[in-house]
């Protein structure tokens, strides 16, 4: 089946990945080098980041749930000090090839965000990366878990993007940065990339698309 739409991730993929900015932290903290990935990663569908993105819990809860998880792991971090790391640098280049996809194809986001991280209209993170005011317009849709109440790995996001594009996943390019989320994309039928790099993302979506984009 012909390629009808590319559908991408936002965060790691027009940005740059807030693991660098979690690196960073645990640096200067003194924490174990991807301590808060372990923390996300723990009880990854039900724990405070899983429900601060479906929008099922408040900032200030957030803040204490994940200091309680993080502590369960052997270090106390404060959930609010997290959240700032979030934010990440604009990635032009891939802006540049989704105004080209834009061109041939239907083009989609979906974002696991939360409501005081980078829904279009928010807070001062928003506002300070500028990110999100430049990209978003350029989509045909967008589904944001904080208010699809529900989030990627989870199946039923890429197929209400599908509703929403009109295409069948087997039309569809997905890119993420995350593998657990490329899986599901995968398995139902879409050609999935995971976004290592900007070099690596591009050229493997130049070789599904036939397209050209900027070195």
């Amino acid at each position: 089946m012909s390629i009808e739409a590319v559908i991408w991730d936002f965060g790691g993929v027009f940005t740059s990945s807030p693991f660098e900015a979690f690196n960073r932290y645990e640096a200067e903290k003194g924490l174990p080098k991807d301590f808060i990935r372990r923390v996300n990663a723990a009880n990854h569908h039900d724990n405070a980041w899983a429900l601060f993105e479906r929008n099922e819990i408040d900032a200030a809860r957030f803040d204490a749930l994940f200091r309680e998880e993080s502590a369960a792991l052997g270090h106390a971090v404060p959930g609010a000090e997290v959240l700032p790391l979030l934010n990440g640098m604009l990635r032009p280049r891939m802006v540049e090839a989704l105004k080209a996809c834009k061109a041939r194809y239907k083009v989609g986001c979906i974002t696991n965000n939360v409501v005081s991280m980078h829904s279009p209209g928010q807070n001062e993170i928003q506002r300070a990366a500028g990110a999100m005011g430049q990209v978003m317009p350029l989509f045909d849709a967008i589904i944001e878990s904080s208010k699809a109440g529900v989030r990627k790995p989870d199946p039923k996001i890429y197929l209400m993007m599908c509703d929403l594009l009109a295409v069948k996943p087997q039309a569809c390019i997905y890119l993420d940065d995350l593998g657990i989320n490329c899986k599901p994309a995968a398995e139902l039928g879409m050609k999935a990339i995971k976004v290592v790099g900007e070099d690596q993302a591009l050229a493997e979506l130049s070789a599904l698309t036939g397209l050209e984009f900027p070195r």
